[in-house]
């Protein structure tokens, strides 16, 4: 897990920027436990192991199990996630990878079902600064 580059040093006000992102997202009245699924999950995609590790513990301390941690990786076999989770985590696989899957209306329409126009630009903009941070 060593870095190629320090982005703290080489741009500390834009870096500022992307941290002040996430304080916004810690308050933004989105579950705790859906935040660090969703930043885990695109982690995973992306095979960050720096923002895995962190976010493992992150989500240990906020009470998630072993049990929803181990299995995020094939939640989609696993009845162990609310369907508010699984529409935001289909809706984060989808951006993630939305070279693949050019973010489908099916897995759009999930997850405005479920979540108020405030929390789908939210957890949009969520799923862009983790896949910025991944890339990070």
């Amino acid at each position: 897990m060593k870095a190629r580059f320090d982005f703290y040093k080489a741009s500390p006000d834009t870096m500022k920027h992307l941290f002040g992102c996430q304080k916004v997202y810690d308050a933004s009245g989105l579950e705790p436990r859906l935040l660090h699924l969703v930043q885990q999950r695109a982690s995973q995609i992306n095979g960050c192991a720096f923002c895995i590790h962190m976010h493992t513990h992150e989500m240990r301390a906020h009470g998630e199990s072993e049990d929803r941690m181990h299995l995020l990786n094939a939640w989609r076999e696993s009845p162990l996630y609310t369907p508010r989770e699984r529409a935001a985590l289909a809706w984060c696989e989808a951006l993630t990878r939305v070279e693949a899957t050019a973010a489908p209306d099916a897995d759009y329409d999930a997850m405005a079902e479920l979540f108020e126009p405030r929390e789908q630009v939210l957890l949009t903009l969520l799923i862009g600064a983790i896949n910025s941070w991944n890339r990070i």
